[in-house]
């Protein structure tokens, strides 16, 4: 049915695919010009390399949580420096895109007093934020309470990773 020559020439084919495919770019959203879209990430000597304007770079590198002391709501000087990083990358890549900042509390107390401690750790986030050049008016405060946890369970790990601020970037 095929000669020898299409064989060929079909195993060469596929085999290039192949090849093409393995090399292949992962492709993840970034920020650029104020705006969100696709981009490729590059790969050097096998190792996952992230593009300082990717939101996976914001997440992963930069760090879009900062964590609360047991009914507080102050920012704690790792809280700062984590959230003088966010504003410079804000600048930097997502200057006009809307952030909304999200405020979470353990477990603990009742929903109505978590609903507040969240917003108030939302609120110090934002005016952290603000005072180092993010217009107000590009960030969102929300309150969760403790009805969204990181992590589930009543142990003082848990505790702990639930008493959050989240910012994200749309």
């Amino acid at each position: 049915m095929f000669s020898k020559f299409s064989k060929s020439l079909a195993v060469a084919v596929i085999a290039s695919v192949v090849v093409a495919c393995s090399g292949q770019d992962d492709v993840n959203s970034t920020v650029s010009g104020g705006q969100m879209d696709g981009k490729k990430n590059h790969h050097a000597h096998g190792h996952d390399m992230i593009k300082k304007d990717s939101l996976a770079y914001f997440q992963q590198k930069i760090g879009d949580k900062t964590y609360f002391g047991y009914d507080q709501y102050t920012l704690t000087g790792e809280a700062q420096q984590t959230l003088a990083s966010q504003a410079d990358w804000i600048r930097q890549y997502a200057a006009g895109n809307m952030i909304t900042v999200e405020g979470h509390a353990d477990e603990r107390g009742t929903r109505e007093y978590n609903m507040a401690l969240g917003l108030r750790r939302a609120h110090s986030i934002r005016s952290f934020l603000v005072s180092r050049g993010i217009p107000q008016s590009q960030i969102k405060t929300v309150s969760f309470g403790k009805e969204r946890p990181e992590v589930e369970g009543s142990t003082p790990s848990a505790w702990a990773q639930n008493r959050r601020g989240v910012t994200t970037i749309r």
